[in-house]
């Protein structure tokens, strides 16, 4: 049994764009975990969804870099948007 490059190439686009966003902002969040999975499947479904379109301003063999990448950043923002939404974790009163 072989895997293909598109898994591996998701991860290693997945994981670049999630460490250039906490570069960016400065920190995670305590959400990387999040930002990293949605990063890889956002790549590997902006990769699919580049074949479908035929979008090919830039591939590595099969895999449309670009279509990826777009797709990784709107799979991080989505799981920024719903941190900053969703409700504050608050400490225990430790009475």
């Amino acid at each position: 049994m072989t895997i293909g490059p598109a898994p591996v190439l998701a991860i290693l686009v997945g994981v670049f764009h999630s460490s250039l966003f906490v570069l960016l902002r400065g920190s995670a969040g305590g959400q990387l975990p999040l930002l990293v999975l949605a990063a890889v499947l956002g790549a590997l479904a902006g990769d699919a969804l580049g074949a479908r379109l035929g979008v090919d301003l830039l591939r590595i063999g099969d895999f449309r870099l670009v279509a990826a990448s777009v797709m990784a950043w709107l799979g991080i923002g989505i799981v920024a948007i719903v941190a900053i939404l969703g409700p504050e974790r608050r400490a225990g009163t430790g009475s």
